[in-house]
């Protein structure tokens, strides 16, 4: 399925918006660093979007899919009881292939 909107007009609409997304990511990248970079380089939400930024430079093929994929739960087993209150954003795929 093709866009509507042709490459250019789709860099004019679109182009200001997502360079200031991209500022902001590494606005907030730059924050944990000033933070303590070593107290989040283990986190497993930052490995999750250092992972997706890895995959947004990558070829063009469908990044949103990508992205969703490497973010979410592949588990299909239902857990017993939440343990948490809140959604935390990402899958924790580091431990749990530790943990294997």
């Amino acid at each position: 399925m093709h866009s509507p909107l042709s490459p250019k007009e789709l860099l004019d609409e679109y182009f200001v918006e997502n360079r200031n997304r991209l500022l902001e990511v590494a606005a907030f990248l730059d924050r944990l660093d000033r933070a303590d970079p070593e107290g989040t380089s283990n986190d497993f939400r930052l490995k999750a979007l250092r992972a997706a930024l890895v995959s947004l430079s990558g070829p063009a093929a469908n990044h949103v899919s990508q992205i969703q994929l490497l973010l979410s739960d592949p588990t299909a087993e239902p857990i017993p009881a939440l343990d948490r209150k809140s959604a935390l954003g990402a899958y924790d795929r580091w431990s749990v292939e530790v943990e294997r």
